[in-house]
C-alpha cells in the first residue's frame, strides 16, 4: 500500500524526533555543548549565544531508525542513508571538536574536505556497481532529454555532492532556516520518488517527518541548533536523493538557496581579497546581508522557504 511508505514513515520519523527532542536537549545543555556567536553578525543573535548546538543528532536518529524499517524492501533507500549518515557524522566531529573539546576551530578544512571526499568516494562506487542507478542526468524542462557526462561523471559527482553539502551548512545560520528550506526539497523528492516509482520515497518522507518533529524546537526562538550535525547530513541526503533518481541537474533550481549562500561566501572572500577589504554583501552568508538590511530574522526564513517552495514548484513542471 502506498501510505504504508509514505504516510507512515513520516509519522514516525516526526513522532521519534518530537519525543528525543525533551530528551536530549537538557542533555546537550547540561554538557554545556552551546552555539558560539559571532561579534561581528547581528547583534539580535548574541542573545543566542550558549544555546545547545549538536541538535542535528535528532535528525539523524529519526531518519536512521525510520529508514531501516525499509531497506529489506526498499534498497536503494540504503544509499541515500549512507550519504545522510556519513556527512552528518563528519559534522558531529567537527561539532564535538569545536564545542566540546572546546578547539574553536574544529576540524581543519583539509582534514573535512577529505572526509568528505572518501564518504562521496564510496557513495560513487556504490553507483557505479549498481546496474539499476544509472549516471546520466535529467535535462530540467526537455522531457526525455538525458546528459551523459563519461568520464566526467565522477568528478561532477564529487563537485555537485561536496558542493551541496556545504550550501546546506551555509544555511543554517538562522533559527529554523535550514530546516524549513529542506522541508521544502525533501517534499518535492518525495513527490518524485512516488510519482516515478523511484524505491526511496520511505527515506524523504523520514526527513520530512524528522524535520517537522525537529522545528517544534527550531523555530524562533530557538531552543536547540542542528549545528554541522544536522546541516551537513541534510545536505548529504539532498545530494544522494537527486542522483538516485538522476536529478542533479534540478539541484540549482530546488537547492537556490544553498547555491546562493555558498556563492555569497566566495564573492565576499573574492572581492575583500582582490578589493584591498570592500565587501559586496553587509555579511555573509547571504541571510546575514537580509538581516543587517533591516529584516527579521523570521522574515528572511519566510522569504527563503517560500521561494524555494515556488522554485520546487518549477521543477516539478520541469520534470
Amino acid at each position: 500500500m502506498t501510505g504504508s511508505y509514505i504516510v507512515v514513515p513520516i509519522l514516525i520519523s516526526f513522532a521519534l524526533s518530537a519525543v528525543l527532542g525533551p530528551l536530549v536537549i537538557p542533555l546537550l545543555r547540561r554538557l554545556k555543548v552551546g552555539q558560539t556567536v559571532r561579534n561581528d553578525g547581528p547583534g539580535t543573535h548574541l542573545k543566542k549565544s550558549g544555546t545547545p548546538t549538536m541538535g542535528g543528532i535528532l535528525i539523524m536518529i529519526s531518519v536512521a531508525v525510520t529508514s531501516v524499517l525499509y531497506t529489506k524492501t526498499h534498497p536503494k533507500i540504503t544509499p541515500v542513508l549512507f550519504l545522510t549518515i556519513g556527512f552528518g557524522m563528519i559534522g558531529f566531529l567537527d561539532d564535538y571538536i569545536k564545542v566540546v573539546l572546546r578547539r574553536s576551530m574544529g576540524l581543519r578544512p583539509w582534514q573535512k574536505m577529505f572526509l568528505q571526499i572518501v564518504v562521496t568516494g564510496i557513495f560513487a562506487r556504490y553507483l557505479i556497481h549498481i546496474p539499476s542507478v544509472s549516471l546520466s542526468l535529467k535535462i530540467p524542462f526537455m522531457q526525455g532529454q538525458y546528459l551523459d557526462l563519461g568520464r566526467l561523471s565522477i568528478p561532477f559527482m564529487f563537485l555537485v555532492v561536496i558542493g551541496t553539502a556545504n550550501g546546506a551548512n551555509f544555511t543554517d545560520g538562522l533559527d529554523g532556516l535550514a530546516s524549513s528550506v529542506t522541508i521544502m526539497i525533501a517534499t518535492f523528492f518525495t513527490v518524485i520518488a512516488v510519482g516515478t516509482g523511484a524505491g526511496i520515497a520511505p527515506v524523504t518522507c523520514a526527513v520530512t517527518g524528522a524535520l517537522l518533529g525537529f522545528l517544534l524546537f527550531n523555530v524562533h526562538p530557538a531552543s536547540v541548533f542542528m549545528g554541522d550535525t544536522g546541516s551537513l547530513a541534510l545536505g548529504g541526503f539532498v545530494a544522494a536523493s537527486a542522483y538516485m533518481m538522476q536529478m542533479p541537474l534540478f539541484l540549482p533550481i530546488v537547492g537556490f538557496i544553498y547555491m546562493a549562500e555558498v556563492l555569497s561566501v566566495i564573492i565576499q572572500v573574492v572581492y575583500f581579497k582582490i578589493s584591498g577589504g570592500k565587501r559586496i554583501f553587509k555579511m555573509a552568508p547571504l541571510h546575514h546581508h537580509f538581516e543587517l538590511c533591516g529584516w527579521k530574522e523570521t522574515k528572511v526564513v519566510a522569504v527563503f522557504s517560500i521561494l524555494t517552495a515556488m522554485l520546487c514548484l518549477i521543477a516539478l513542471a520541469g520534470m
